[in-house]
């Protein structure tokens, strides 16, 4: 898929790696980047033996976001025509919340606007030193969007994201650390292949729990403990009727590694 800009690795069983690839460009956001990134959610949200999905970029950078040439082509269209074109490009990009499975974000890089909404939609976010966070809007002269104004609270509350997105700056790896924009800073050296680890260990989980508790999880978790409790009062029955509930349990008697299958 390298016309699209748009790398599809499988580099361990049940990991996939997504790489954005036009390191040129700062991995912005093109037409066909983003065909190719909707297509290849439908394909990975049907494949069942993914387990792990890790979303990085080409280059230096993560993503810079939208391309600003595309968003900025139409100074004389009306706001519903460019409301027409911006909800399905938000809709492709945040598809990845379609995969029932954990997504990481490995932030090599910049992760800029868009980019960085990206990086929010997944469910984990780890940083290489040197990367900045940031989503700046405002600072262009336009509303945040992709679901900015949302995914920002969720993840860093909502006082450090109207700070970030009333103001606009950029954070460095560490300020995105304190903010729990990022679960964790690593070293550039080794970054990639420190996250490839973390997700093969989530791969080798229970499929079916790793599964039912990324959704639990999604959007901040259950509204409330009686909401959590609904939930769990039904998902932590599915697993215990499962073949794998039985080899974890085996596995933990026998001090070794558990072999689940998703069954």
């Amino acid at each position: 898929m390298s016309e699209t800009h748009l790398r599809v690795e499988r580099p361990g069983d049940g990991v996939v790696l997504l790489t954005l690839d036009q390191p040129d460009q700062r991995n912005a956001m093109s037409a066909s980047m983003t065909a190719a990134w909707e297509q290849a959610m439908s394909e990975l949200a049907a494949d069942r033996g993914v387990r792990a999905v890790v979303v990085t970029g080409a280059g230096s950078a993560f993503c810079s976001g939208g391309d600003t040439s595309w968003i900025a082509s139409e100074p004389d269209a009306t706001v519903d025509d460019l409301r027409e074109r911006m909800l399905p490009f938000y809709r492709a990009w945040l598809s990845i919340l379609r995969l029932d499975v954990p997504t990481i974000a490995a932030v090599n890089g910049p992760a800029i606007g868009a980019g960085l909404c990206l990086a929010l939609a997944c469910d984990l976010r780890y940083a290489a030193t040197g990367a900045r966070l940031g989503a700046p809007f405002v600072r262009l002269g336009m509303h945040p969007g992709m679901g900015a104004t949302w995914l920002l609270p969720d993840v860093v509350g909502p006082s450090a994201a109207r700070d970030l997105l009333l103001t606009g700056r950029t954070v460095d790896a560490d300020e995105a650390f304190r903010l729990g924009l990022v679960s964790r800073v690593i070293d550039q050296d080794g970054f990639l292949d420190e996250v490839l680890a973390t997700a093969a260990s989530i791969a080798r989980t229970a499929p079916v729990a790793s599964r039912l508790t990324t959704r639990a999880l999604r959007g901040g978790g259950p509204a409330d403990l009686e909401a959590a409790l609904q939930w769990e009062a039904l998902a932590q029955p599915v697993t215990l009727a499962t073949a794998d509930l039985q080899e974890g349990i085996r596995a933990a008697r026998e001090r070794r590694e558990p072999r689940f299958t998703g069954r």
